[in-house]
C-alpha cells in the first residue's frame, strides 16, 4: 500500500470514478450572509449530507475498492469515530470485518454509528494516538490489514476528490481553508490544487489546544506533543503526527491557522444559526479562522470545507 508522501493526482481523478455516488458532488454554494458579515465571499463546501455525515467515506470507499481482493482479513484501524464509520460503510459491501479501535474517552454518540454498520469497536487509550498505538500493536501481533487514515496514499486521493469538485465549480478562489487532523483531508485537497489551482493557497486549520501537526509543520519534522489533547473538534486532535503526512504537507500547504475553543464553539453556532446545520467542532474549524483571521482574508474569495456533523 502507498504511503501519502506517494500521493498522485491521477489517482485523484480515478477515484471520482469509483467512489460510491452518496459521497460524491456535496452541497458547494456561496452563503450571502457569511459573506457579508466577515467581508470576504464565503463559498462553503458541506460533507455532512450523506450516510456517515463525513467526508471521511470518499477516502474510506478509494481505499477499499484498490484493496478489496488483496488485502488480509479482517480490516483495523483507529478512529475518532468519522473514520471508523466510513471504512465500517465501504468494507461492508464486500463481507470484510472491520475492527476499530477508539479511545476510552471518544464520542459516544460516534461509537454508537460506528457499530450500527457493524464495526468491532474496541475502546482502549486515554486519548486517539494512545488508541492507535494499542491497535498498531494488535495489527502486528494478530497479522491483520492495519488501515492507517494519513498514511495510506489511496485514503488521501479519495479526500482530494474534494478539490476536484470545488475546482469544477464557477470562479476560483484565493485560498481554500481546510481542517488538519491526521493531514489526509489537506494533503489530498492540496495535491489537486496546486496541480489545477497554483494561485489558490491551501490553509489548513487546526485547533490550539491540538498543535503537534502545526508545531510539526513549521519545523520541517514530526513534533509530538506528549500533553493530553482536550478540545471539542475531537476530529483534528491529533497529538502524534504521521511521519508520511507531515512530510507530504511541506509540499502542498501554504500555511497552517490554529484557533481556540471559544472560536470553534462560536463558529459551530454561526453555521447553525445561518445555515441550519449543526456541525461537530473540527467542521467549524474552517470558519472559526475565517473570522479570527478576517483582516488577512478581507475581500478575497474563500473556499472552506465543513468536514462533518457527527454531534448531538
Amino acid at each position: 500500500m502507498a504511503t501519502a508522501s506517494a500521493i498522485s493526482v491521477a489517482n485523484i481523478e480515478h477515484a471520482l470514478s469509483v467512489i460510491d455516488p452518496v459521497f460524491l458532488d456535496s452541497p458547494q454554494f456561496e452563503s450571502d450572509a457569511l459573506s457579508e458579515q466577515l467581508g470576504m465571499n464565503i463559498v462553503l463546501k458541506i460533507e455532512c449530507v450523506n450516510p456517515i455525515r463525513s467526508f471521511k467515506g470518499r477516502g474510506a470507499e478509494y481505499f477499499t475498492h484498490l484493496n478489496k481482493d488483496v488485502a488480509a482479513r479482517p480490516w483495523i484501524c483507529a478512529s475518532a469515530g468519522n473514520f471508523g464509520q466510513g471504512l465500517a460503510y465501504a468494507a461492508r459491501k464486500y463481507d470484510i470485518p472491520i475492527i476499530v479501535y477508539a479511545a476510552e474517552t471518544a464520542n459516544p454518540f460516534k461509537i454508537e454509528k460506528m457499530r450500527a454498520l457493524g464495526a468491532d469497536v474496541r475502546l482502549v487509550g486515554h486519548d486517539f494516538d494512545a488508541s492507535k498505538e494499542a491497535c498498531r500493536v494488535y495489527a502486528e501481533a494478530e497479522r491483520l490489514t492495519f488501515v492507517e487514515d494519513g498514511r495510506d496514499a489511496a485514503i488521501t486521493e479519495g479526500a482530494g476528490t474534494i478539490a476536484a469538485e470545488l475546482g469544477a465549480g464557477r470562479g476560483r478562489f484565493d485560498a481554500v481553508l481546510v481542517p488538519l487532523g491526521n493531514g489526509a483531508l489537506v494533503n489530498g485537497i492540496g495535491s489537486w490544487v496546486k496541480e489545477y489551482m497554483p494561485a489558490t493557497r491551501v490553509v489548513a486549520v487546526g485547533a490550539d489546544q491540538a498543535p503537534a501537526m502545526e508545531r510539526s509543520f513549521r519545523e520541517r519534522r514530526v513534533v509530538v506533543t506528549t500533553e493530553p489533547v482536550e478540545t471539542i473538534a475531537d476530529g483534528v486532535a491529533t497529538r502524534v503526527p504521521v511521519p508520511e503526512a507531515v512530510e507530504a504537507m511541506l509540499d502542498v500547504t501554504d500555511d497552517v491557522l490554529l484557533v481556540p475553543e471559544e472560536d470553534i464553539i462560536k463558529a459551530m453556532a454561526l453555521i447553525e444559526r445561518e445555515l441550519g446545520l449543526k456541525v461537530e467542532g473540527a467542521g467549524a474549524v474552517t470558519l472559526a479562522a475565517a473570522r479570527r483571521f478576517r483582516d488577512s482574508f478581507r475581500g478575497q474569495r474563500l473556499a472552506l470545507v465543513v468536514s462533518g456533523s457527527n454531534v448531538v
